[in-house]
């Protein structure tokens, strides 16, 4: 299996960067922080993403997407990592458009997956309800009340819910896991906007007796576990693939300022215990990329270790990407730690990345586990 992008990918990845880095540069990110802008993102530039193709590049054709796979929204993924763009593609173009995709019923993929494919709406998905990524140790409860369910619980952590315009819940039916379809406007639904360390944002959702039909099941009650996992299998890869960006963009920052801050009148870039770091990293870039992408065909190809090398990759690229903005940080010196320069901002996203769907920790448990251990 060829670890490389085709060029039909490479002309994604080329048009997704080059997007970005005119219309949501690092400047755009500091522009919504700094103004404590409501939202702490754009609609316009998410329905911008819509026009582009880059919101519903998962979703299919007919219902106005890109028909295209795991591999294309890692690319996309990657570029947001690169430029620290607050975006919903995340949390509604990838994880909640693949639980749609996958269960949603017909009326429920036609109500909403054209609208997150054009950018017109967000959708977020609640997993989380500690302080560790967990879907095992789901306590939302969902119980049979008239013709549909009332729903209890906390969910945090949970991607742009403050902006969304219908919310996924994760909860414990009888003899299982069900995914309900939420409007945030329903009576007992309290959103709560947590703006992260990084500036960008999550929401704490609170549901107490919260009446839905039963059309708001996605898929079959008791049936969502399957569901879930393949959504976060998928978001696990676009965060790694996003981790991968910003190691990426953090160490060819560090380079540049290697190349032109000098000390003792030389360019700091040639003292060779510099060198012998940065080399190291460039080649622990190099391996966290292609466990990333081995990853994301993996899932392409519907493999049955796709989980496992999920797993690899998240936890794989999230220990480089940290070490990339250690030695971001350390490489620049005092000034590293500065919000003049940009390398902090990439620790900062790292760090929440790091925690998004799992930690290394969560993931080398998994990996152990699914051997026997």
């Amino acid at each position: 299996m060829p670890l490389i992008l085709t060029q039909e990918q490479t002309m994604l990845k080329e048009a997704a960067d080059g997007f970005l880095n005119e219309h949501a540069p690092l400047a755009h990110l500091r522009k919504l922080r700094d103004s404590k802008d409501a939202d702490g993102v754009s609609r316009d530039l998410w329905r911008v993403f819509g026009e582009m193709g880059f919101a519903g590049v998962i979703i299919p054709e007919e219902h106005g997407g890109s028909g295209l796979g795991a591999v294309e929204a890692g690319v996309m993924a990657e570029a947001l990592g690169r430029t620290l763009t607050p975006s919903p593609f995340l949390g509604s173009g990838v994880l909640s458009a693949r639980v749609l995709v996958d269960g949603g019923s017909a009326e429920q993929q036609a109500a909403w997956l054209p609208r997150i494919a054009a950018g017109e709406a967000i959708v977020s998905l609640a997993v989380d309800e500690g302080a560790k990524h967990a879907p095992a140790r789901i306590a939302t409860v969902a119980e049979r009340s008239g013709n549909g369910f009332r729903l209890n619980g906390a969910k945090g952590f949970v991607l742009d819910g403050h902006v969304a315009d219908a919310v996924i819940v994760a909860a414990r039916t009888e003899a299982g896991l069900t995914l309900f379809l939420v409007d945030p406007k329903t009576s007992g639904v309290e959103i709560e906007r947590t703006v992260m360390v990084d500036a960008h944002n999550a929401a704490r959702v609170t549901l107490t007796d919260v009446e839905v039909d039963a059309d708001a099941v996605i898929g079959s009650v008791d049936g969502g576990e399957a569901l879930l996992e393949g959504a976060l299998n998928l978001g696990r890869a676009c965060a790694a693939a996003s981790l991968n960006g910003a190691g990426d963009q953090a160490f060819q920052t560090t380079l540049k300022y290697l190349r032109t801050r000098k000390q003792f009148g030389k360019l700091i870039g040639e003292f060779q215990a510099l060198q012998h770091r940065s080399a190291h990293l460039f080649a622990e870039i190099e391996i966290a990329r292609a466990a990333v992408m081995g990853a994301l065909k993996a899932l392409d190809a519907g493999r049955e270790d796709a989980g496992l090398a999920v797993s690899v990759a998240k936890a794989k690229a999230g220990r480089v990407a940290e070490l990339a903005v250690q030695e971001a940080v350390q490489m620049h010196g005092g000034v590293g730690m500065t919000d003049e320069f940009d390398v902090g901002l990439f620790m900062k996203r790292v760090r929440v990345l790091n925690e998004l769907l799992g930690d290394a920790g969560f993931h080398q448990e998994r990996m152990a586990r699914s051997q026997g251990f």
